[in-house]
């Protein structure tokens, strides 16, 4: 029998995360859904009735959103490791950054089946964690961005067909949310709300983008430090989702806004996410809370680590247990950072708040997310002011 999330928070979880890699160079090679596992659980934050197996969706379920042709594909290309031209140029797979790997079917798949199991979960209320899921670059049949299959959009789905009719979707991610916008244009039961950094792949997600009404858009300059981030939330991102007053809330809690993260130029602590979790946890009947980007294995395991602990309330303490700082002494990491890491990445989950002034165009940001109808100019002053 599952847990019900409505007593307490639910952590879904896999061990096909673990020493899956996308292959040497590329940057999905590092633990990251395993290492926020082993912390939780050597934090003393797990209790093991609470943790729920991911299942593989079906081709049957991934159908609900992806084409079936596409799905054959990705199910040829791990059966065989190879694809062909044709393949390759029509789907994505093998190319652009979306490598062929022995899980490349399963892996997303797990991804899905588990987002779809936490929706169903939490469609009557409750709090499920699935740190594998939040791959929202994915089209129908297309892989994108590190992404083969667009789970949020499956969890969504699910979400809708069971009767949901007024759905909120926040990214938090450093990219923006394209393909869990795409998938919803103009779907009046599901608004999607993105903050990303101006200027990076996929340069989309534009201020004056509203998808028909049915998504806002929070393009945010390099630099975008905790006051920034709180700001946003509180002044535009929080009133809007109260006044949809949501059934459910899925929240894509991207790691790659932290300023160690090696893909974006954000500079986020991990106290940023943590207090988008919080309000959430206090102000939405359901709420699920996915992964996402993240590319530094110590900055996205203590985040997520520590998501799930602001789920449950509890206090973070100022030291990793000995199990803990062993889990994230253990990592290794190729790039620049991870030659000479700084201590504290390896005694503490929580990061030193990196709080700082809030800029004019952050305000006007906010300003401009909450206005109902955007002036003419938005994208002016988006480009002026690093904002489209």
């Amino acid at each position: 029998m599952l847990p019900d999330p409505r007593t307490s928070p639910v952590y879904i979880g896999s061990e096909i995360y673990r020493g899956s890699t996308y292959g040497p160079g590329h940057p999905l090679a590092i633990p990251r859904v395993s290492t926020c596992t082993d912390l939780v659980r050597a934090m003393g934050w797990m209790d093991a009735a609470r943790f729920v197996t991911a299942p593989q969706a079906s081709p049957a379920e991934i159908g609900t959103f992806h084409d079936a042709d596409y799905i054959a594909a990705l199910m040829r290309a791990e059966a065989e490791q190879a694809v062909s031209d044709e393949v390759r140029a029509r789907h994505a797979i093998g190319a652009e950054g979306n490598p062929i790997y022995a899980e490349v079917f399963s892996r997303p798949a797990t991804s899905a089946g588990g987002m779809m199991l936490g929706a169903r979960m939490v469609a009557g209320g409750g709090i499920v964690h699935c740190p594998g899921g939040g791959t929202h670059h994915a089209r129908r049949g297309r892989a994108a961005g590190f992404c083969y299959l667009n789970d949020p959009v499956l969890a969504i789905l699910t979400w809708l067909e069971l009767g949901l009719e007024r759905v909120v979707y926040l990214d938090i991610d450093a990219h923006h949310g394209d393909g869990v916008e795409a998938a919803f244009v103009g779907e009046t039961r599901v608004l999607t709300l993105s903050l990303h950094e101006a200027g990076r792949w996929p340069h989309t997600g534009l201020v004056g983008d509203r998808g028909q009404g049915s998504a806002r858009n929070l393009p945010v300059p390099p630099g975008l430090n905790d006051s920034e981030m709180r700001a946003l939330m509180e002044q535009a991102v929080f009133p809007l989702i109260a006044a949809r007053r949501p059934q459910a809330v899925l929240l894509q809690c991207g790691a790659d806004g932290l300023e160690e993260d090696p893909l974006a130029r954000l500079s986020l602590s991990n106290n940023a996410h943590r207090h988008v979790v919080a309000w959430l946890r206090e102000n939405v009947p359901a709420l699920l809370v996915c992964g996402g980007g993240g590319y530094n294995p110590w900055s996205v395991g203590r985040c997520w680590a520590g998501v799930w602990a602001e789920l449950n309330g509890i206090a973070i303490p100022p030291r990793t247990t000995p199990v803990a700082e062993a889990v994230l002494r253990g990592l290794r990491y190729h790039r620049a950072a991870g030659r000479n890491p700084p201590e504290h990445w390896f005694t503490t989950i929580a990061d030193a708040p990196r709080e700082g002034p809030v800029r004019d165009e952050i305000w006007r940001l906010a300003e401009l997310t909450r206005a109902e109808e955007l002036p003419g100019c938005a994208k002016t002053i988006g480009d002026e002011r690093g904002l489209g």
